[in-house]
């Protein structure tokens, strides 16, 4: 539920420990959010948050829980990134932040075309129909030989 209480949202625990958790390398994800657009994201998803905050009825504060509450910050702070960020691989990084990034190294299957560890240089987003992908640009470590890849994206 939440406090009708004017509450600091910035230093809130649900926003401090959001911000922790993803502007924080951690165990199982890297911080999809650049360092330089950190402070401004931080400023632009409480600011949204709140305005969110403001616009609930009574019987939706009564509704909502701590998990709504959390996920809805979340979503503040991705849109917030989306708007700041300005290369098109930050965007697909904040877009899909469990995915290969740039400069991950790659160990190819060994069925397929033999290729050697490579690293990813180049990603981009296209669409096939109703279908999403991510195509991928590696290039081999040992040498300057360059082989490609998609993956389909979760709708």
């Amino acid at each position: 539920m939440i406090a009708k209480a004017n509450i600091d949202l910035a230093k809130s625990e649900l926003v401090r420990q959001a911000l922790r958790f993803w502007f924080a390398d951690n165990d199982h994800i890297r911080s999809p959010f650049p360092q330089y657009i950190q402070v401004e994201t931080q400023r632009q998803s409480v600011k949204k948050f709140g305005e969110w905050l403001d616009h609930l009825t009574e019987k939706a504060k009564d509704d909502v829980n701590d998990e709504i509450l959390a996920e809805k910050f979340e979503e503040c702070l991705f849109e917030a990134a989306l708007e700041l960020v300005e290369e098109e691989d930050e965007r697909i990084t904040l877009l899909y932040p469990f995915l290969p990034r740039l400069g991950d190294p790659v160990h190819p299957q060994v069925e397929g075309p033999a290729y050697l560890p490579s690293k990813i240089v180049e990603r981009k987003l296209t669409s096939e129909g109703d279908n999403k992908f991510l195509h991928l640009k590696m290039r081999e470590d040992a040498s300057d030989k360059t082989w490609e890849t998609k993956m389909e994206l979760p709708a």
